[in-house]
C-alpha cells in the first residue's frame, strides 16, 4: 500500500521504564538486565518486523524513591516503515529518570520522563514530510498492590518521525497477578494509543488503536521466562509490505537481572 508519514507515528516505543510498583530494594542500587525475545512489541505493534530481538539495560535506585536508566534493544521499523532516504536506524536507546514512591501502605505513584533514541545512521525523508525519530515522553503512574494505570504524554513537536504531533498519548491498564511462592505470575494489560495533530483518522485507515495482552512468566532462579499473546485492533494503515504490524501475535521472552 501507499506508504505515508501519518502512518509512522504511530509506531511505539520501548516500555523499559522501572514497573510502577516500588518494588523491595536490592543490595545494590545498581542492577542490570538482559534479554532475548521472539518478538519485539510495543503496544500491540512490531518494532522488529516479527524477528526477534536482544535486549538490556541497567538502573540506578536511590532509597528516596529516584531512579535512572538506560535500556536498548535492536529495530526494524524505521527503514522498513520507509521513513528513511538511506541508512538504518538499527539500535533503540531508551534513556529515563523518576521518582517512585508509596503513598499509603499498598499504594505507589512513579512519575518520570523517557527519551527514546535511535541509533545507527540514517537519513530521515525530510522531503517526504518525515523528521528525526527520537521522541521525548513524560509518564504518570498509579498502583494498588497488583493493578496499575500509566498515562504517556509525548513532549516535543514530532511524535516519532513526524511533525506537529505533540499530545500524542497512550493510556495502559495492567494487572499482573503473582502466585505466592511459585515464581508464577499471570499478566492482563490493556491499551489505547490517541494521536493528534497531523495524524487526524480517516475512515478506514484510522491510526489511533486499541492493544490487549494476556501474560504467563515464571522465574527460575533469576531467569524469567514469559508466554505473551498480543492483539490489536489497528486499521490496514498499519501493513508494510504485506506485514499487518498490530496482527495477533504469540512471542516468547526470557530475561534475567543482576
Amino acid at each position: 500500500m501507499k506508504q505515508s508519514k501519518l502512518l509512522i507515528t504511530a509506531l511505539t516505543m520501548a516500555f523499559a521504564i522501572p514497573a510502577v510498583a516500588a518494588e523491595t530494594p536490592s543490595a545494590s542500587p545498581v542492577t542490570y538486565n538482559i534479554g532475548i525475545v521472539s518478538d519485539y512489541i510495543v503496544r500491540g505493534l512490531t518494532q522488529t518486523s516479527h524477528k526477534p530481538a536482544i535486549q538490556g539495560g541497567g538502573d540506578y535506585a536511590h532509597g528516596s524513591g529516584f531512579y535512572l536508566g538506560a535500556w536498548a534493544s535492536n529495530v526494524r521499523w524505521i527503514k522498513d516503515s520507509g521513513a528513511v532516504t538511506s541508512g538504518d536506524g538499527t539500535v533503540e536507546l531508551d534513556t529515563y529518570l523518576g521518582i517512585k514512591n508509596y503513598v499509603v501502605a499498598d499504594v505507589s505513584y512513579d512519575l518520570g520522563l523517557v527519551r527514546y533514541n535511535y541509533l545507527g545512521g540514517y537519513e530521515p525523508n525530510t522531503a517526504g514530510g518525515f523528521n528525526n525519530a527520537d521522541t521525548l515522553e513524560a509518564y504518570v503512574a498509579v498502583a494498588h498492590k497488583w493493578l496499575s494505570i500509566k498515562y504517556s504524554y509525548s513532549l516535543l513537536d514530532g511524535f516519532l518521525t513526524t511533525p506537529g504531533t505533540k499530545g500524542t498519548n497512550y493510556l495502559d491498564l495492567t494487572a499482573t497477578y503473582p502466585f505466592a511462592d511459585s515464581g508464577m505470575s499471570l499478566i492482563g494489560h490493556y491499551g489505547k494509543q490517541t494521536f493528534v495533530g497531523k495524524t487526524t483518522d480517516t475512515p478506514g485507515n484510522a491510526l489511533s488503536y486499541e492493544d490487549y495482552k494476556v501474560a504467563h512468566t515464571q522465574d527460575f532462579s533469576g531467569y524469567v521466562l514469559g508466554l505473551n499473546y498480543t492483539s490489536t485492533n489497528a486499521s490496514n494503515a498499519w501493513t508494510f509490505n504485506g506485514q499487518q504490524w498490530g496482527k495477533s501475535n504469540v512471542m516468547l521472552s526470557l530475561t534475567h537481572t543482576f
